[in-house]
């Protein structure tokens, strides 16, 4: 420990704050010695800090399915954010996230003695599952989830992301926006089609029946093809950037511009929305802000502080070129355009 101090130039106090995750050291400071140990190769003794701390400065996650991009990224950001504050994280990811497998993970991580427990819980019954996970004494917060009684809940506001989505075509001036929901099962799917649905209403505009797609830019192709056949589609906001690809390609195959005869918005702003044809106007959710957010409660949790329920963030609606007014108002304005050159021309 000495060693490690010396080279980072601070004292053996320090280190020994740094190894056991006070709060105390600067972030700078921090990662100084964290670098110095890696230089070092020092391992300080797990079990020896755990009795002499009764902490292990570690975090267990419960996560499912991170091929999708939300929980992934999620995961992504509270890794970071837990290394930050000198936490290491024990993840178990399952094939689903239900009454019997988030119980059993939690007493799994329970056993590893972790100072404190994140479920990423996007779907209704793994929320439910989390509220009633036995966690005991351990603080458990759920990420991504719904109200959830007893449990503090860390969210995006996927309403009022969906909200912004639907006003921003409605403005262009499209009499109507057809939706593709995302799976049902899912809370944010559920939440998107609130927000959408909330929206038209409150603008008198026609609410169409919106599909139900599986988060796939194959489904997401299939149902644009569907709404194209059966409907004067202007603008559609669908409910993840995937499936928003997918029905990208149906446009294109069936002869429809975007965004000159068809505008579309998507959610979540992957890395590739950016590099679409054209570039996709979609609701960016921040990730790895989530993450953070929910690091900071759970460690707020076990210092022994008081928390308030949870916290929640609203996304940012990025316009890019693939939304427009629809084709009769650019009509209308072009007719008008050239009305008012020949009057003051004549």
């Amino acid at each position: 420990m000495s060693d490690v101090g010396r080279l980072a130039g601070v004292s053996h106090q320090t280190v020994s704050r740094v190894i056991n995750g006070s709060a105390s050291v600067r972030p700078e400071t921090r990662e100084r010695v964290l670098e110095a140990m890696r230089e070092l190769g020092y391992r300080p003794n797990p079990v020896a800090r755990a009795l002499a701390t009764g902490r292990s400065n570690t975090i267990g996650v419960v996560s499912f399915d991170t091929t999708l991009y939300g929980p992934a990224s999620t995961m992504l950001g509270i890794e970071r954010a837990a290394h930050e504050a000198g936490y290491f994280t024990i993840i178990a990811s399952l094939k689903a996230l239900d009454r019997s497998s988030v119980p059993e993970a939690v007493e799994r991580l329970r056993q590893h003695g972790v100072d404190g427990m994140l479920v990423i819980a996007p779907q209704e019954e793994s929320a439910d599952a989390a509220a009633h996970a036995p966690a005991g004494d351990i603080p458990l917060v759920a990420v991504e989830a719904g109200p959830a009684a007893g449990v503090p809940v860390v969210t995006i506001d996927q309403v009022a992301g969906a909200v912004a989505a639907t006003r921003h075509l409605l403005e262009l001036g499209h009499e109507t926006v057809w939706h593709i929901a995302g799976p049902w099962h899912f809370l944010e799917a559920q939440r998107r089609l609130e927000g959408w649905r909330s929206e038209l209403e409150r603008a008198g505009a026609r609410v169409p029946e919106a599909p139900t797609g599986d988060w796939s830019a194959r489904v997401g192709y299939e149902h644009a093809k569907t709404l194209l056949r059966a409907e004067p589609v202007t603008a559609i906001f669908v409910a993840n950037d995937q499936m928003a690809l997918g029905a990208l390609r149906a446009l294109h195959e069936a002869g429809r511009r975007v965004p000159e005869e068809v505008s579309i918005v998507g959610f979540d702003d992957i890395p590739e929305a950016p590099y679409f044809t054209p570039p996709l106007s979609t609701v960016r959710q921040d990730f790895d802000d989530m993450g953070r957010r929910s690091v900071a409660l759970l460690l707020r949790m076990i210092a022994g502080k008081r928390v308030r329920s949870g916290t929640s963030a609203k996304p940012e609606l990025l316009v890019r070129q693939s939304t427009a007014p629809p084709p009769e108002r650019r009509r209308r304005r072009s007719a008008a355009a050239r009305a008012g050159r020949r009057t003051r021309w004549g």
